[in-house]
């Protein structure tokens, strides 16, 4: 019985969810300063910024390189494990869209992070 608990124990602490809070300290210095190279880049495509019901939506003009978006969320996986990402590409070399959400709790960071509306755009 004593190992059937330790095992329920090992598999409750893999299912452990991380803090809702951005980890700066997940980046060397030098990719912190190519992070924030690529929230310019990413600010600066924005064109619209849409609440969703468990986060955001960020659409974004089609000039934005897809490297570069990758890179992006590469980072940003880093820092903030807690996001669900999903992009979304539309035909016709349209518009990009980048989704960022997650559980209770993670809206409200990405809205005080990045804001909501047309005027708002990704912070660094």
């Amino acid at each position: 019985m004593k190992h059937i608990a330790t095992l329920i124990l090992v598999a409750a602490s893999c299912y452990a969810q991380s803090p809702i809070v951005c980890n700066r300290n997940a980046f060397t210095p030098a990719e912190r300063q190519h992070h924030a190279e690529l929230g310019r880049k990413l600010r600066a495509a924005t064109v619209e910024i849409r609440e969703l019901p468990k986060g955001l939506l960020f659409r974004l003009s089609s000039g934005i390189r897809l490297t570069d978006l990758a890179d992006w969320v590469e980072a940003e996986r880093k820092c903030c494990p807690f996001l669900d990402v999903a992009i979304r590409l539309e035909c016709e070399s349209g518009p990009v869209e980048l989704t960022l959400t997650g559980r209770e709790g993670v809206k409200q960071l990405l809205i005080q992070e990045f804001g909501t509306g047309p005027a708002s755009g990704l912070a660094e």
